[in-house]
């Protein structure tokens, strides 16, 4: 799926809510701890990377494209 980025970035779990991949913020922070999510390819332990257009998250069968 295609998401569009309204400003500069989105933060990764910003994004999980958004897409409701994730109900809560507690849900999204547990995903990124479980290491199930990557970005543009690698695993990302990070929380509140910084999304920028261009870039690919997936999680599971789930991939995202920043627009």
């Amino acid at each position: 799926m295609d998401f569009t980025i309204e400003g500069e970035y989105i933060e990764l779990l910003a994004l999980l809510k958004a897409t409701g991949i994730a109900e809560t913020g507690g849900r999204a922070k547990q995903l990124v701890e479980e290491g199930v999510v990557r970005l543009n390819g690698a695993v990302e332990m990070r929380k509140r990377a910084k999304l920028r257009v261009g870039d690919c998250v997936e999680i599971g069968d789930v991939k995202i494209v920043m627009q």
